[in-house]
């Protein structure tokens, strides 16, 4: 529900405050005072489209901003807080909207900015508003459906629900199966690839870090007589022998150290651990003569082991450069395609199972959309009737609305059929569609009814907003029938918040609170024009009323007939 709305430099409207509440609230004035000003406000709260010409002249920027209070548990509180708002212990929430002169507009939820989007999301929850837009987009087939689907309430929901999870289910598997098609030829040359891929790896069978364990073979045999000599000479060079004749080794000369230095240890400590020190270097020297020997047995020129080897390395190394790496990255190209390989092999398997749930989806859709459209049917004969009942109740007794349902030639998302609201506008006369055979004020009754028989049908206004708001509901009639209009907006209000824009005073009469909408020119240097909100009560209600009858709130016979209009529609109500 709306608390309250305050404007700012809007339009004629320098600063308003539009105090709203339960029940029905209209809002009145004299053609041009500014009401049109007071829905476009509501506009941009609800996240419309901002315009910078409708800021008033000579200031900088307008605003609008709306108190809403929500029920507990509202799922708009919900998103609200999500987006990092702020709502009141009591329910409140503040909506504000601002557009500079300059063409900006900035958007503020519960002492947050969010994008102007939030609140356009936000709004289809908050308020329905109806005004001359919204009655052709009532001319539509979707808004039509929708109508009826709310009317029929629950049963539908859950009837509906199970019909769209079949529904996505088999478009996604239908494009699932239509990809795998299309791209079958492709499929299968890539996998042909993969296996010819996959074969030469096998057939060559590279280990892991085998190129490089090669590439060092390699080189230690083609210079095994130069590495042989090397470590024979310094196998000679610490172990004695060879060319040194007579002259002891490298372990010769340190072992005469150790025992030269032993000799006489007891006496120092620190000459005690040099000869320690000493005997371990003697240690190593006689290791390293030991395997300075066995790698000179061991190393051997071997042309037929080089030979294989290079063999070796040129296989892997074509292998590598096919895949642009080094054998490590041929394998782990190898454990991805093997991956990929059994994906696209699969394929087949998964065409099947595809298909094989289809035709289950098949069957099990055809059996929901049944379902729907029984329900959908009920609905229609219903709704037809109740709304059939209000258009007698607003002077139009020999019209009746036929919903009907054109089954689709193929089921589509929101079920088999197409709803159709036809129009007989007087008895004998044929059913046509109200984007056809409806006037402009036959067209704002029948939305009107519709209102009314979805606010009063059990179960159906469950998630409908808490507010309605009227703009040219009343456009197009007069007299007994602008009666019944203000009867059944008063009957609306009973359920919810509603805010009627009137020029009739049959229709204000019905009012739980009554707002005019007044303007005043002030003259001096420049002429300003500004227009202010005010609750009517009492004689000045009266004579609002006088004024929408005649023109002329001073005339004694309009204000007794405002009078008498005032004391019907407590009656009437």
């Amino acid at each position: 529900m709306i608390e309250d709305i305050r404007i700012e430099n809007l339009g004629v409207i320098t600063s308003a405050h539009v105090p709203l509440g339960p029940g029905l609230t209209v809002i009145t004035g004299e053609t041009g005072a500014g009401k049109t000003m007071v829905l476009t406000g509501l506009g941009l709260i609800l996240g419309g489209r901002a315009d910078a010409g409708a800021v008033r002249a000579g200031a900088t920027q307008a605003s609008a901003e709306g108190c809403f209070v929500l029920p507990h548990g509202s799922p708009v509180a919900a998103r609200a807080l999500e987006a990092g708002a702020t709502v009141d212990d009591d329910g409140s929430l503040v909506v504000a909207r601002t557009v500079a002169a300059a063409g900006r507009s900035r958007a503020v939820l519960g002492g947050r900015t969010v994008p102007q989007g939030l609140l356009a999301e936000l709004a289809d929850q908050l308020v329905t508003v109806h005004g001359q837009a919204e009655q052709n987009r009532l001319r539509s087939p979707q808004r039509q459906r929708e109508a009826l689907d709310a009317f029929a309430g629950p049963d539908l929901d859950e009837a509906l629900s199970a019909y769209r999870r079949a529904w996505a289910e088999r478009r996604q598997l239908a494009a699932e199966l239509d990809e795998i098609l299309t791209h079958d030829a492709e499929r299968r040359h890539e996998a042909e690839l993969l296996r010819v891929g996959l074969a030469e790896v096998e057939r060559v069978d590279p280990q892991p870090g085998e190129d490089h364990e090669l590439a060092a073979e390699a080189q230690r045999l083609d210079h095994a007589e130069a590495l042989r000599t090397a470590a024979r000479s310094a196998h000679d060079a610490l172990g004695g022998g060879g060319d040194l004749g007579d002259v002891g080794g490298a372990a010769v000369c340190v072992d005469d150290a150790r025992r030269a230095l032993e000799q006489v240890s007891e006496h120092d400590d620190q000459l005690a651990q040099l000869a320690t020190r000493v005997a371990e270097v003697g240690y190593l020297v006689a290791d390293l003569v030991t395997e300075l020997a066995g790698y000179g047995e061991d190393l051997q020129a071997d042309p037929a082991r080089l030979d294989v080897v290079h063999r070796r390395r040129a296989e892997l190394t074509a292998l590598a450069r096919t895949h642009a790496g080094t054998v490590d990255d041929v394998l782990a190209w190898a454990e991805g395609a093997g991956r990929r390989l059994l994906e696209l092999d699969g394929g087949e398997t998964r065409t099947e199972e595809i298909r094989e749930r289809l035709a289950d989806l098949e069957t099990e859709l055809l059996a929901c959309a049944a379902r729907v459209t029984q329900v959908r049917r009920s609905a229609a004969d219903v709704l037809a009737r109740a709304v059939t009942d209000e258009l007698t109740g607003l002077a139009m007794s020999s019209a009746r609305l036929v919903v009907e349902l054109e089954t689709l030639d193929e089921p589509g998302p929101w079920g088999a059929e197409e709803v159709r609201m036809n129009l007989e506008p007087h008895a004998g006369a044929p059913a046509r569609p109200l984007g056809q055979g409806a006037s402009g004020g036959e067209l704002s009754r029948v939305m009107l009814a519709i209102e009314v028989a979805l606010a009063t049908a059990p179960g159906s206004g469950a998630a409908r907003p808490d507010t309605f708001v009227f703009d040219e509901v009343d456009a197009g009639v007069g007299g007994k029938a602008a009666v019944e209009v203000g009867r059944r907006l008063a009957e609306l209000s009973k359920q919810a918040q509603v805010v009627v824009v009137t020029h009739l005073a049959q229709v204000a009469a019905f009012a739980d609170q009554h707002l005019v909408v007044s303007k005043s020119v002030e003259s001096g240097a420049d002429v300003v024009t500004a227009s202010d909100v005010r609750r009517v009560d009492g004689d000045d209600r009266v004579a609002e009323l006088a004024r929408m009858l005649s023109g002329q709130e001073d005339s004694s016979t309009a204000r007794e007939h405002a009078a008498e209009l005032l004391e019907r529609s407590v009656v009437g109500r």
